[in-house]
Formats: structure tokens, sequence, C-alpha cells
């Protein structure tokens, strides 16, 4: 009997287990501001909202406690990790730092695959923003695309450590109409200097981005932090 498998049975991509359905969804309503900074996060609550079991929305905020944006209190339990101007300052310290060399390595040795990876990624990125849907997902893509060419995989795993916390800033500066320029332009910026070759400019995009988005971010976080 022929028992070669058949093409179209092979399963291309495994299914998302429970825990991984719950965990998207818990960190997506936390970065969207759903669940506010600060706010109880009550197991039987979220069990009734998710239709999962204790055991599962533990699990998930022991993971979300690792990526910093859960915390638990003595006496209080789990609450949504409080987000202050402090803790952003650091975080955008640290990103411009490893941004600005990723950006620069990657625009010294980038050929024409990487040119190619990096616009479909501001492709995406730009329909994302667009539609409204997967923003985020599309924004870390388009970093990976640059931190993994440049060779600074060391570097794209603390960016990824902290990408949680990137995101909850992300969709706070992307919420006001304060930027002079809009997001998306901001990664062309960035993905026009890389295909050009030009270290400088794609260090210098890199900068212009995130000043802007720390300026806001301040702005907004004092302001919420004195009301």
């Amino acid at each position: 009997m022929d028992q070669t498998p058949h093409p179209d049975l092979k399963i291309a991509q495994a299914p998302q287990t429970l825990r991984e359905i719950v965990l998207e969804r818990m960190r997506a309503a936390i970065i969207s501001g759903y669940f506010k900074s600060g706010e109880r996060l009550v197991e039987r609550t979220l069990c009734d909202q998710l239709g999962v079991s204790r055991s599962v929305v533990r699990e998930v905020i022991r993971i979300l406690e690792t990526e910093g944006l859960v915390e638990s209190l003595p006496n209080k339990g789990p609450i949504v990790a409080c987000l202050d101007w402090d803790q952003a300052r650091q975080i955008y310290d640290i990103r411009l730092l490893l941004e600005k060399g990723a950006a620069r390595a990657c625009a010294e040795v980038a050929g024409d695959d990487t040119k190619a990876a990096l616009r479909a990624a501001l492709a995406d990125l730009d329909a994302a923003f667009h539609s409204n849907s997967g923003l985020f997902d599309a924004t870390t893509r388009f970093y990976e695309v640059i931190f993994q060419a440049a060779g600074h995989h060391i570097a794209w795993e603390i960016v990824q450590r902290l990408n949680g916390r990137i995101s909850r800033l992300r969709a706070l500066t992307l919420a006001t109409s304060e930027r002079h320029v809009s997001g998306p332009a901001r990664m062309a910026r960035i993905c026009a200097a890389i295909v050009a070759n030009d270290p400088d400019a794609a260090a210098q995009a890199v900068d212009d981005h995130l000043t802007e988005a720390s300026a806001i971010a301040r702005r907004l976080l004092s302001d919420e932090g004195k009301a």
C-alpha cells in the first residue's frame, strides 16, 4: 500500500493552546487599556470573562508578571502593573540605545533580501495602522527584521523582554493627536535610510521617532500622575 503522505493533510502550523489564546487576549486587554493601571485582576471574574479554569488564568498571570504587565501585591493579589514616567524614561533610554545601534548596523550591511523583508514588514505595518488591527505585532516584526539583519541578537532578546511595556507606551502615544509625524511615517523614514544603506540617516530617523514619542509619553504620564 502506498503510504506517501498527502501534502494537503500536512499541518503547516501547530494550533494555539488555550493558554496561548488567553495570554494573547489578556496581554492585548492590558496594552489597549481595557484593564487600567492598578486595576485588580480577580481570578473568578477573569474565569467568567474568558470561560477558562483558574489554573489557566493563574498560569497566564504568572507569564504576564514576567513581562512586567502584571504585579502581585501582598494582601491584594495581582494587579495591572502601574507605568509611570520614571519607568517609561528608562524604557525609552534603552530603546534609543539599542534601536539606533541596530538601525545603523542594519543600514551598513543590508542587502537585497533584507531590504525586501523590511519593505514587506513596512507594508504590513501600514496596513495594520489603517485597519486598526494587528499594529503592535506588525511593529514588532518590523524591528525584528532590523535587529536580526544587524546581527544584534542579544539586543533583540532584551527588546522582546520589554515588548509588553513598549507596546503599552506605543498604545499610549498613538492614541494622541500630538504627533507631528505619524508612527508609520517614522517607520518609513527608518526603512528608507536602511534601504539607501545610509547608517547616519537610519540612526537619526530612530532618534527623531523615539525623541518625539518619549516627549508625548512624559506629558501624558505626568498629567496622569497629577489626576
